[in-house]
């Protein structure tokens, strides 16, 4: 899949989870059903490909949100793995 394609899929998520005020630090599996089932359905995602763009997903909103992340200097409060 082309990385603009899959931006845009992680973008679109989002999105979603930005108008249900879904926050960028929930761990809740049940609040995230409704993403997975739409990423399943609207990009023909299997399980393991909906779950790792709901988490892209919630990353993106996690750094977006942060008022001054660096990824490769804040990674690690991310679960990254950059140091």
């Amino acid at each position: 899949m082309a990385d603009l394609d899959y931006n845009s899929q992680i973008e679109n998520v989002a999105k979603l989870m930005e108008q249900d005020k879904v926050s960028p630090d929930e761990q809740d599996p049940q609040k995230f059903e409704k993403y997975h089932e739409y990423a399943k359905q609207n990009y023909n995602m299997n399980d393991d490909a909906a779950v790792q763009l709901i988490y892209e997903a919630l990353l993106y909103l996690k750094l977006k949100n942060s008022d001054s992340a660096d990824p490769m200097q804040d990674g690690d409060k991310f679960g990254v793995g950059f140091s």
